[in-house]
């Protein structure tokens, strides 16, 4: 058996710019890849990387595709280094589909009617504030709000404005994307001990640019704050791929893994691997197109979880083009917006 490789590149404006710590992110650049068999049968997947994460470039994603030729077979596959994390989801998703689609099977999660609450996304800044009533009346109760991008005293007193928005019962996580020192991380935990915070993301973070020993520097004090202040903190820069999950297990993490399937490479061993150690999970959107957020979603389904926490992936409408958006964003989500997603149809709008 043979497979037929084919990519496509993709720039894609968003609906509006998205503001973190790491600046203004005003459109999406990736990959999508499409296997077909000698019988025609085709399976697709996506390449969605994140460089400020430490992920692969599009550029390098695309040499490696161009570099393995039209016509391979399976065992051609297996040599793309681990390291390319975004490019072997793509793969992995697509070789799945291609299998699946082979053995007859439908590839949907077994009970379509079931359902995952999601999060809303709030903007930085004092724009949060205009969108929190309209997402709580469509029945959201989960917020998340990128902070870390402004003055911090600004935000720190904003945050209770922002709490008093929020509907009865709701929580509030707090998103730095890696923006603070210590001392600041310190005053936004001291405020979030008595306010209902239900975790804060990535208060710092220092990728493999700043060098190997301030890597070790920041990774030691997020263990040390998670261990001087009651109020959570979640991983999510700091979990680029396979290895850096299984580094923070064994550092002992005892927080929330912020996973984005979208970098993972396969993401069934690692998920294997944190359900093992009973890891607490929240699956969230690395800002992917439609055909990345169903292989990335058919993960979350498939979780098993006695108490799951609501999905990152309230971020649709997102695109300029609606026809990469996933499933439209609404407080619950289910197994059957994600059967839906059609990713033949964003593979043909990049014609």
């Amino acid at each position: 058996m043979r497979f037929r490789l084919n990519y496509r590149r993709y720039v894609l404006p968003f609906r509006a710019p998205v503001r973190t710590a790491h600046g203004v992110w005003a459109e999406r650049t990736g990959l999508i890849v499409r296997l077909e068999d000698e019988s025609g049968r085709a399976g697709y997947g996506e390449v969605a990387p994140i460089p400020w994460f430490g992920t692969e470039t599009v550029e390098e994603a695309a040499a490696v595709l161009h570099g393995l030729g039209e016509w391979l077979t399976p065992e051609q596959l297996a040599p793309v280094p681990a390291t390319f994390g975004c490019l072997n989801f793509a793969l992995a998703g697509a070789r799945a589909e291609l299998d699946a689609s082979a053995a007859g099977a439908d590839r949907r999660v077994e009970d379509n009617a079931s359902y995952l609450s999601v999060a809303a996304l709030l903007p930085a800044g004092r724009a949060a504030l205009a969108q929190i009533a309209p997402k709580a009346e469509l029945g959201f109760r989960t917020f998340k709000w990128k902070v870390g991008v402004g003055d911090l005293a600004d935000e720190l007193s904003l945050l209770d404005d922002v709490i008093a928005e929020l509907p009865s019962g709701a929580k509030l996580r707090l998103d730095a994307n890696g923006a603070w020192e210590r001392r600041q991380a310190e005053r936004w935990l001291e405020r979030a001990a008595e306010r209902p915070v239900e975790f804060v993301e990535q208060p710092c973070f220092s990728g493999a640019a700043q060098g190997e020993a301030q890597c070790r520097r920041t990774e030691a004090l997020l263990l040390g704050l998670a261990q001087d202040y009651p109020t959570p903190l979640a991983l999510d820069e700091s979990l680029v791929g396979a290895r850096d999950v299984e580094r923070w297990l064994a550092a002992g993490w005892g927080g929330v893994f912020v996973i984005k399937p979208a970098l993972l490479g396969d993401p069934a061993p690692v998920l294997a691997r944190l359900a093992a150690a009973k890891a607490d999970v929240v699956f969230s959107s690395a800002l992917e197109t439609a055909v990345g957020a169903r292989a990335a979603l058919r993960a979350a389904f498939a979780w098993r979880s006695a108490k799951p926490r609501a999905l990152g992936f309230g971020v649709w409408p997102l695109f300029e083009d609606s026809r990469f958006d996933g499933p439209f964003a609404s407080p619950c989500l289910r197994a059957g917006d994600v059967a839906l997603l059609n990713p033949e149809a964003a593979w043909n709008a990049l014609t």
